[in-house]
């Protein structure tokens, strides 16, 4: 046989592989509604259930809460891949903000996560004065500004994050494994958001996990965005870029335009991201027909086209919400005042054996957890 043939079966057929082929990654959230806060511990267990659904190529957390010392400074968490880029951001940082304080972000070794670049973070606020130069921006335009700026300009620096009193922890390795590494367990938080990462057509590397942030916002995504190109182009006519090599990123963003620079309600925000089809609209009532065929007018460059589960994270809360066909898994589940959202029953179960509630909401249909306190 040629050498550089394919082996054959009985049938002239490639042989069928039997061996179990994973391509989809997971995600998992915890929230508590009333505002209590606990380790991180419980949600790195769920994650780490779902093992198979990741490859080691990328893992991530966000957490709400972690900062009440500092809770009305914007947590800028930054990596570096040289001293360099260190250099240039702290002085872009230095140029528009006040720092309260800043300090490298809390690791302990972990074998199997390597190659890591310079984590460090600063607690800021803009600066007085240039808030005053501009009365139709306010702190969180310019600190977005910010965010952009560095992840565009600066080479070899990223912005993980830029919300109040949260922060998102993230990098190449198995979930687990980083969540030990960036020492999650000393951590309380309101609510956990968590991803496995199984790439299929973008690159593994630290700025490049999930989740992605823009202020407040922290984005985990199991899927693709087909409409990648068409939401990018949408959302450069309102000064937001990516750059950072993964469609996820465009979902941060439009959360960012729709809700707190256009002043959607979170529901309408998601029925402009994955509306009903144009057949399921026909049977709603006037009222609902003319709401949904508005927001796919106005919003056309918001939809997201493909199969996806996405939770988001905010100060407010957090939401869960899939495909219109639901192409991706995602079920949710409630116990007292807490809501889990997974890509699989068996993480909530892992860490909620009992849970009251426990639904599979159906492709496009929000699942939102309020924040109460």
């Amino acid at each position: 046989m040629n050498a550089h043939m394919k082996p054959m079966n009985m049938n002239g057929l490639p042989p069928v592989r039997n061996e179990k082929d994973i391509s989809a990654c997971g995600i998992s959230a915890i929230m508590c509604e009333t505002g209590e806060r606990s380790s991180g511990d419980a949600i790195i267990r769920s994650i780490a259930n779902m093992r198979e659904r990741s490859n080691g190529l990328g893992g991530g957390f966000a957490a709400y809460g972690i900062y009440p010392d500092h809770a009305d400074w914007y947590a800028l968490h930054m990596a570096y891949e040289t001293p360099g880029a260190k250099t240039e951001t702290e002085a872009l940082i230095d140029e528009r903000c006040d720092v309260a304080a800043d300090e490298p972000i809390p690791t302990r070794p972990v074998d199997v996560i390597t190659d890591e670049p310079i984590l460090h973070r600063y607690f800021v606020r803009i600066k007085s004065d240039m808030l005053g130069r501009d009365i139709h921006h306010t702190e969180d335009d310019l600190v977005a500004q910010l965010h952009m700026d560095v992840n565009a300009a600066i080479e070899d620096a990223f912005v993980y994050s830029s919300g109040k009193n949260m922060g998102s922890f993230k990098g190449v390795g198995y979930p687990e494994d980083l969540g030990v590494f960036f020492r999650l367990d000393e951590y309380e938080a309101w609510t956990w958001i968590a991803h496995g990462r199984f790439p299929t057509n973008s690159s593994a590397w630290w700025g490049g996990a999930h989740p992605f942030g823009l202020l407040d916002w922290a984005v985990v995504h199991n899927g693709e965005i087909s409409s990648y190109g068409i939401n990018r182009r949408y959302l450069a006519n309102f000064d937001y870029h990516c750059v950072l090599q993964t469609d996820t990123e465009v979902i941060a963003y439009l959360f960012d335009l729709l809700i707190r620079k256009h002043g959607l309600p979170l529901e309408a925000a998601c029925t402009a991201m994955a509306p009903p089809f144009w057949a399921e609209t026909e049977r709603m009532s006037e009222k609902e027909r003319r709401k949904v065929a508005a927001l796919r007018t106005v919003y056309g460059g918001a939809l997201l086209n493909g199969p996806f589960a996405i939770v988001v994270g905010h100060s407010g809360g957090m939401i869960g919400f899939s495909d219109r066909i639901k192409l991706r898994p995602m079920v949710a589940a409630r116990k007292g005042d807490w809501l889990y959202i997974a890509s699989e029953e068996a993480a909530i179960r892992e860490v909620c054996s009992d849970p009251q509630t426990v639904w599979h909401p159906d492709g496009g249909e929000p699942v939102i957890g309020t924040l109460r306190s």
